[in-house]
């Protein structure tokens, strides 16, 4: 047996250390030993994702008591979810974050932690076990010399992030903090959370806690051990920034925050999620239980760029299970009737039989249409319907949410195609060619191109809808999608009972509103009744009309339903958008220094125009461009700027 070292003796190695007994003998963690887990959950709505009672099931072999702590709501459901897989659920004010949580949670044990030889902390931050848990227990298990553990920790970080001073000292992270007998039954575990301060924000509950608690029983004498330390990834953050190396070394936690952290910082860092998710699933872990939670937690075009949601499809079919063939309905707009046989050649691609559903302005477009469609193939078209509407107002949008309501709500068909005859003719010609063409030809390029997308749907069953990616070459969209649609979305999300986390600049959203999706991933926005009367007049049919909403309300109703989006490409639309953006990007980002991380936080800093003097546009630019000389001219801007503030409150001459 082993001995707890000498309060304040120098640990000569962070993860594994071995000191000489001097006080309070530990004893190794046997086969009789009992374990405890405190598991804590937060979700603002109440729900309690499948993902945690899929960590929990799998948790349960190594676990002789299981408390969940639930911070703030739980709706009915997620009660009996985590009853069926923990010995006892606490639910308790959403106060003091994760922090008071243990605290309450190790309050509501009482004398009950005297039965456990070890109790961990931890929390639904990860999805978990992407690997087995089994060897991790092992390993730690057969560990007589520590007293408490981790699977994973932080690096030691200079200044401290929140101090902005001194350094923030190495610690094992508060998802997983595994403690023994020796410090659970010890003066300094009790007087550790009698003295705990109030926890009233994240920064707190960094530095009270998380970032605490390993120098603070370190510093005690307590030994302990990293299941995967910092020191082996020449990270200080592994578990973040090498999670696809940690899985494949057999780390059984996902971190959920790379779905929804800023995604510039995931690209300075060359963090793919996408090889993450692909490697995590390789081992097992199911995929659905990843989407249908992240897409609750994140904005959707965040999460759809940092796990790389972008699909660029083959128009040779590669993926398509024609022994299970879904049941489409297709529905078109069409104003523009001399458009009718683009379009279904376009729907002609498809690799099923549809039920055509035509909605159109008067009867004698009808009749054209009619006619058009009885010249094709009954085994392209199962069965048609041409539907003249009583009015144009919300065009293609009213088209679809009133025109074929009973279709979207009939519970008859597995997914429903929308497209309609655009034109864009406000936007001159090319915009409005090039527009047309990067919808049709993304979302049903040929008819390889359109199986594959089918595809998607019978390989993920939490898709949703899938979209052409936005437009930006002939339109101003990049950093503007919202225009003057924001809060007016937001009020009709409330107003229809969607709460997915809205985009800050641009919505993830289908621009061109044409899209495939399955009919329940839109059910709260196609539940409702909408009339003709609720939409615009023509001469109304701009930013912050219904129609415009609509368009960019779809990917929030899919998240509130528990669906993901995806867009798609085929790969010449691709190789057009990409060296467009990627020129408009390097020409931005000359005239700023660094990582666009640093670019964007930077002129997010400054405001859209700066601090509005030519002197400091000047000073940008010059940094930006000759960082040396920039650093030389420093003393003179000094110099001039002040000399420029002074003049700016000199009184002016009235004329």
């Amino acid at each position: 047996m082993r001995a707890r070292r000498a309060s304040g003796a120098q640990r000569e190695e962070v993860v594994t250390a071995v000191h000489p007994a001097t006080i309070e003998l530990r004893a190794p963690f046997a086969d009789a030993s009992k374990r405890a887990i405190l598991y804590l959950v937060y979700d603002e709505q109440g729900v309690v994702d499948e993902y945690i009672p899929h960590a929990l099931r799998s948790l349960r072999p190594f676990a002789d008591h299981i408390l969940v702590i639930v911070n703030g709501a739980l709706q009915d459901a997620g009660r009996a979810l985590l009853e069926d897989v923990a010995d006892d659920v606490l639910v308790r004010d959403n106060v003091g974050f994760d922090v008071w949580g243990y605290k309450e949670g190790l309050a509501h044990l009482g004398g009950r932690v005297d039965e456990f030889d070890e109790v961990i902390l931890m929390n639904y931050t990860f999805f978990a076990p992407v690997r087995p848990f089994e060897p991790i227990f092992a390993a730690m298990d057969a560990r007589d010399d520590i007293d408490f553990w981790g699977i994973t920790d932080h690096g030691p970080v200079t200044p401290h992030p929140y101090h902005l001073r001194g350094t923030m000292p190495s610690h094992i992270q508060s998802h997983w903090i595994a403690v023994r007998r020796s410090i659970l039954q010890s003066d300094d575990w009790r007087a550790y959370w009698d003295e705990m301060p109030e926890i009233t924000s994240y920064a707190d509950s960094i530095t009270q806690h998380e970032s605490r608690f390993t120098k603070h029983f370190d510093d005690l004498g307590y030994d302990y051990a990293v299941s995967f330390p910092h020191q082996d990834y020449g990270s200080v953050h592994p578990v973040f920034e090498n999670a696809e190396l940690l899985i494949q070394q057999g780390c059984p936690i996902l971190k959920r925050r790379m779905f929804f952290h800023d995604p510039l910082y995931l690209d300075k860092e060359a963090i793919i999620v996408r090889w993450v998710v692909e490697t995590a699933c390789a081992e097992g872990f199911p995929e659905d239980l990843i989407w249908s939670n992240v897409v609750r937690a994140a904005q959707p075009r965040v999460l759809n760029t940092n796990a790389s949601m972008l699909q660029v499809l083959p128009d040779q079919d590669v993926s398509y299970d024609p022994s299970s063939p879904p049941k489409v309905a297709a529905t078109l707009h069409v104003f523009y009737d001399e458009m009718i046989d683009e379009m279904l050649d376009r729907i002609g691609h498809l690799p099923v039989p549809v039920d055509l559903y035509v909605t159109t302005t008067d009867e004698a477009k009808a009749e054209r249409i009619r006619a058009a469609v009885a010249l094709r193939s009954s085994d392209r078209i199962a069965r048609s319907e041409v539907r003249v509407l009583a009015s144009n107002r919300g065009r293609d949008l009213s088209g679809f949410f009133v025109g074929c309501r009973d279709v979207l709500t009939s519970g008859e068909y597995d997914l429903v195609v929308k497209i309609h005859s655009k034109k864009t003719v406000q936007a001159g010609y090319n915009a409005g060619h090039l527009f047309k063409r990067q919808q049709f030809e993304n979302l049903l390029s040929s008819p390889g191109y359109a199986a594959n997308m089918l595809a998607l749907f019978q390989q993920q069953p939490t898709l949703g809808v899938v979209f052409p990616p936005m437009i930006h070459i002939g339109f101003p969209t990049a950093g503007r999608g919202w225009f003057t649609n924001y809060w007016k979305t937001a009020e009709l999300m409330q107003d229809l009972g969607i709460e997915a986390r809205l985009d800050d600049v641009s919505p993830l959203a289908p621009y061109g509103a044409m899209w495939v999706a399955r009919p329940e991933a839109l059910l709260k926005v196609t539940s409702r009744e909408w009339t003709f009367e609720d939409y615009q007049s023509e001469a109304e049919h701009k930013d912050g009309s219904l129609a415009h909403l609509q368009e960019r309300i779809v990917a929030y109703a899919a998240a509130d339903a528990g669906y993901h989006v995806r867009t798609i490409a085929n790969a010449e639309h691709v190789a057009i958008s990409h060296t467009f953006m990627e020129y408009k990007l390097q020409a931005m980002s000359a005239y700023l220094p660094g990582y666009p991380y640093e670019q964007v936080h930077y002129l997010q800093h400054m405001g859209p125009g700066g601090d509005g003097s030519i002197i400091g546009a000047a000073k940008q630019i010059v940094r930006a461009r000759h960082p040396k000389a920039a650093e030389r001219l420093r003393p003179v801007y000094g110099v001039v700027r002040d000399t420029w503030r002074r003049l700016r409150r000199l009184p002016r001459r009235s004329s």
